[in-house]
């Protein structure tokens, strides 16, 4: 069963809640980063515990959802085994995957809608790296 570790702040605290249904139904095991309630949090700070994670083993993959998307992507991408990707539509999720293995999905929940971003997650999964040249790209990275 693949793993997908999740994480939000705040402002994206009930789209993952509504991320983490979708996947289990999927049976997609899930590892909850944080956090598990509704409370103001500083995004870096779980953008920083789930980037850890997959610095440390570039297997797994992750969905990190804030406000905008952006502050997330920012922090994730500190990592150097981190390819973060902020997606808002579905080619911005499969592009992320095609053409630059992003391991990473980040989605900005006042500015994505629910089912937009559940296409998103799903595009984002299921879609593999293309390789070849961009392979020689994502190492100048």
């Amino acid at each position: 069963m693949r793993k997908i570790l999740i994480a939000s702040d705040h402002a994206g605290f009930k789209l993952k809640e509504i991320i983490k249904k979708y996947l289990s139904k999927k049976k997609i095991k899930i590892i909850d980063l944080g956090p598990s309630k509704l409370v103001n949090v500083d995004y870096p700070d779980y953008a920083h515990k789930l980037s850890k994670k997959i610095n440390l083993n570039k297997k797994l993959t992750g969905v990190l959802v804030c406000g905008s998307g952006i502050g997330m992507e920012m922090t994730a991408n500190r990592y150097k085994n981190v390819r973060a990707a902020l997606c808002y539509n579905q080619k911005s999720a499969q592009l992320s995957r095609l053409h630059n293995n992003a391991n990473v999905i980040t989605l900005g929940s006042r500015l994505t809608k629910k089912s937009i971003a559940l296409k998103c997650i799903n595009i984002f999964l299921n879609t593999k790296f293309k390789g070849g040249y961009h392979t020689k790209r994502i190492k100048k990275i």
